[in-house]
């Protein structure tokens, strides 16, 4: 059974912010009780297993990334996704990094376009058939790759697939903000250094000392009511309406792929919940936060549990192998 204890969450409505210091603390503190409100959100829009589905049910994702010097981030991103309960994972990346993203796991399913001239065209030959993109993880800086990727990102939109935009996914929006603007099936999730740089980027200065629940909001807002995952001790999950704030336990260790694992299982919660909306299921929480709050609070939330068990097994050692290893318990325990 779920342990409160072990999850803290603070839902922040519109008008209502987090301050530092024990105000903070107090209002995290406060609102533990709203924890089984969220999760039962999140359990509704997971789809039930059963003999009656055939392949693709539960989700066909897209990874976008992965270049010579960055194979294991779409990896991670993409074997998370499977991990999670999507059925077909997808990784379309540079044709140096295929060979090699593919020798990590014969479940994925491996493009190597992004570096064609015609890469645009060739992967949305495939974006029909895919119900939810990540784009970022192992993308690299490459004028060409972050070109195509946007080439890429604006398909998406057309075919109306909710996205997760992560890693230099985020650098690629940084440069050209239009580029989402106003998407609100996609989901950004920056790091702390990440969204000062977007938020800088939007208006012209640095986010404001110790409100970040404010600086998020406002960013949201800004870019079109996107949703935005802050990452960081807490994290800041926001629309620009409403205002969520996952402060599951996690551990100390911060090592690299974390942020891959998050959003390639943040890409499937992200197709179901939209699908689930879709379907015509209802729930108090679903009704007010939406798919896109929903599919996030549902991916930190996991994530944090994979870490904390990561850690309790491995301690200094724990590395995103070992997490993912821990999505099957961490999902049994949070949502089962």
């Amino acid at each position: 059974m779920f342990s409160i204890t072990s999850l803290i969450t603070s839902l922040v409505s519109k008008g209502k912010y987090l301050h530092s210091g024990n105000h903070r603390v107090r209002q995290i503190q406060t609102s533990v009780r709203n924890s089984g409100l969220l999760l039962d959100m999140v359990k509704i829009v997971i789809p039930e297993l059963t003999n009656a589905q055939h392949k693709g049910n539960c989700g066909c994702i897209a990874v976008v990334g992965g270049c010579q010097e960055y194979t294991g981030a779409p990896y991670f991103a993409a074997i998370s996704a499977l991990k999670l309960g999507s059925d077909l994972s997808h990784v379309f990346c540079t044709h140096d990094s295929a060979t090699v993203i593919k020798s990590y796991s014969p479940e994925l399913i491996v493009h190597p376009v992004l570096d064609h001239i015609t890469s645009v065209s060739e992967v949305s030959k495939w974006l029909p058939r895919m119900h939810s993109l990540v784009l970022g993880p192992g993308l690299g800086r490459s004028a060409k790759i972050l070109n195509n990727a946007q080439g890429i990102l604006e398909e998406a939109k057309k075919e109306n697939i909710p996205i997760v935009i992560d890693a230099d996914g985020l650098f690629l929006v940084t440069e050209h903000p239009d580029t989402i603007k106003s998407y609100q099936k996609a989901i950004l999730t920056p790091n702390v250094v990440e969204f000062s740089r977007l938020y800088e980027k939007m208006f012209g200065e640095q986010p404001l000392e110790d409100e970040p629940v404010v600086n998020v909001k406002t960013l949201c807002q800004a870019l079109g009511n996107v949703t935005i995952v802050q990452k960081g001790y807490n994290d800041i999950i926001s629309d620009g309406v409403h205002v969520l704030v996952c402060c599951g336990e996690g551990s100390p260790r911060r090592c690299g792929g974390q942020g891959d694992l998050l959003s390639g299982s943040m890409g499937t919660f992200n197709y179901w919940a939209h699908k689930a909306v879709e379907d015509g299921v209802s729930n108090k929480s679903l009704d007010v936060y939406g798919p896109t709050l929903c599919a996030a609070y549902g991916a930190c939330l996991l994530t944090r549990q994979c870490s904390k068990l990561a850690y309790e097994k491995y301690h200094r050692s724990t590395t995103t192998s070992d997490m993912v290893e821990q999505i099957h318990p961490a999902f049994e325990f949070l949502f089962v």
